[in-house]
């Protein structure tokens, strides 16, 4: 028995690779026992409290501390047996490697059940800004990655400037082809902040106009009236006029009301008095701010400018109409004409029998 354990193999004795073994056998034994305490004890106790980051901090602790045993356990392995010293050397360096990812590992679980606990599953996070979340937790994860990385290679002795060097450059050739995506998400990020709109809201960009029904990431869509989508790109968005009508308190109407020239000084003083009773006849017109003035002498007309607001809790086309009517209404029963383009025509009444008389005494003097 003892021959068989002193027997070698690659440099080893058979009982230095059972103990090695062994120790491997150990080390997934403390893992399995570890994360039986973890769901036995640890979670119990960190789900009795309040606060929800133990319970974020535990969990994503977990797998990389189950990992670093089992690290332990191969490094003690293998380190107890006889290598030439180049495998040695790469084992030592894939080890220190290993550890900063494992590090690495957890910050990113960390940060991923953070983002999904405190702001994707949040009551309060804004329905649009749920929609960035998934750009913004990708790039995060891509950052502690990229850190982690740079970290692990440089605890092996890689030259990291160098290296920072060459992404450098690539980064920089990445930016140029990439360039109107990034201006697209960085938009979409004025958009989500500084809120000139929301989907649903009616508004006017730059010569277009209707209601917003998506914000996205590359762009934001708008219905017209026509009920056509139109599609804008984020970055033009946040560099363009944009008047949003949902949001005003009321609206603005001007009306040119054209009378006919035979229209007295009293009849007209009429008409602009029925144009101020507009607002307590017709809902949704706001009493306040009403202007009626008697503008112009038009070639076919006389008009009288009027001036009037609609309310935000009046529908714009129904009040509207409401007012036209009550003009047109009022207007008739008082007797008022509306003028449309005229032309009069003067003709002077001559005797053709004296121009028959100025004929004759034009051909004498001849």
């Amino acid at each position: 028995m003892l021959e068989i354990l002193e027997k070698e193999f690659w440099g080893n004795s058979v009982e230095d690779w059972g103990i090695s073994i062994i120790i491997i056998l150990i080390a997934v034994i403390i893992t399995k026992l570890f994360s039986l305490f973890n769901r036995k004890v640890i979670q119990p106790f960190t789900k009795k409290t309040k606060n929800k980051f133990d319970d974020i901090f535990f969990d994503a602790l977990e797998s990389p501390i189950l990992f670093a045993i089992m690290l332990l356990g191969f490094w003690i392995a293998i380190h107890r047996l006889i290598y030439p010293d180049r495998f040695v050397n790469a084992v030592d360096s894939a080890y220190r490697i290993l550890i900063v990812l494992n590090a690495t590992w957890f910050f990113a679980r960390l940060v991923n059940s953070l983002i999904e606990v405190y702001w994707i599953n949040n009551p309060h996070t804004h329905k649009q800004a749920g929609k960035m979340i998934p750009i913004v937790k990708r790039v995060i994860l891509v950052l502690v990655w990229i850190i982690g990385i740079i970290m692990a290679l440089n605890n092996v002795g890689v030259n990291i400037s160098a290296l920072l060097g060459t992404l450098g450059i690539g980064g920089i050739a990445f930016a140029l082809a990439a360039q109107d995506t990034i201006k697209n998400i960085f938009g979409a990020f004025t958009i989500l902040t500084d809120k000139p709109f929301s989907i649903g809201d009616t508004v006017k960009i730059d010569s277009f106009e209707g209601t917003i029904v998506d914000i996205g990431v590359r762009s934001t869509k708008m219905r017209d009236y026509d009920k056509r989508i139109v599609t804008f790109p984020n970055y033009k968005i946040a560099d363009a006029s944009v008047i949003n009508i949902s949001v005003e308190p009321m609206r603005r109407v001007v009306m040119k009301l054209g009378l006919t020239y035979n229209t007295t000084a009293d009849k007209m003083a009429k008409a602009m008095d029925i144009l101020k009773d507009i607002p307590a006849k017709v809902e949704f017109v706001s009493p306040n701010d009403v202007v009626t003035n008697f503008s112009d002498f038009l070639d076919s007309a006389l008009v009288i400018t009027f001036i009037y607001f609609i309310e935000k809790e009046g529908d714009i086309g129904k009040t509207s109409s409401n007012v036209n009517m009550e003009i047109l209404s009022a207007f008739n029963e008082a007797g008022l004409e509306f003028a449309f383009p005229t032309q009069t025509v003067y003709l002077e009444k001559v005797n053709p029998m004296e121009d028959i008389k100025d004929i004759q005494v034009n051909k004498d003097k001849k």
